[in-house]
Order: structure tokens, then C-alpha cells, then sequence
């Protein structure tokens, strides 16, 4: 039983560690400036390349929750650029639906 809890906790750790060097690879391939966020994201691979084992066990951890709250950030500004562009867009349909509407009116009204 213990070989297995070991061994189902060392897989999920593994499959972590590829879904997030998934995601750090998609990020620093954007060539990005040289901000906070591709500065922790290279401590963060530096980290797991230095403490192959003990990034399993914690060893990056805190590298890890910086990250998350750097992707957390940038996420919250780019959910207010799309909320704000929506907005736009709205506001462009429903002048074109009144626009519809009023032309449809018109329309109507001529031909009675």
C-alpha cells in the first residue's frame, strides 16, 4: 500500500511537472520583455534543472506560487481589456439593431 500512495504521488507529480513546463514553454516562446514573470519563470526552471528530486517535495514551491500569482495578475488584465471591448461590441449591436428596427419601421410605414 505504501509503494503505491509513493508511487501515485510521484505521478501526479510528474504529470504537474509537465503541464507546468507545458505552460512555461508557451509563455517564454511569446518573447516576451524581460519582465518579473519570465524572471521567476527561468528561477522556476533553474529550480527544477538545480533539485531534480526535491521538486517533488517542495523545493520549488515558492517559486511555483509567485508564478501563480503573476498569471493571476496578468489574467485579471487581460479579463478587464476583453469585459471593456465587450462592451464595444454591444454598444455597436444594439445601435445597429435600433438602426434595423428604425429602417424596418420606416419601411413599413411607407408601404402602408
Amino acid at each position: 500500500m505504501v509503494e503505491f500512495l509513493c508511487c501515485s504521488a510521484i505521478c501526479a507529480a510528474v504529470q504537474l511537472m509537465f503541464r507546468v513546463k507545458g505552460l512555461v514553454e508557451r509563455i517564454v516562446g511569446t518573447e516576451r520583455k524581460k519582465t518579473d514573470i519570465s524572471r521567476i519563470i527561468e528561477e522556476f526552471q533553474k529550480c527544477h534543472i538545480d533539485h531534480p528530486l526535491g521538486k517533488f517535495f517542495g523545493q520549488c514551491t515558492d517559486l511555483k506560487i509567485k508564478l501563480d500569482k503573476c498569471f493571476r495578475q496578468e489574467k485579471a488584465v487581460k479579463r478587464k481589456a476583453n469585459f471593456e471591448e465587450s462592451k464595444k461590441l454591444k454598444e455597436r449591436l444594439r445601435a445597429y439593431r435600433k438602426e434595423s428596427a428604425e429602417l424596418k419601421d420606416e419601411k413599413n410605414f411607407a408601404q402602408a
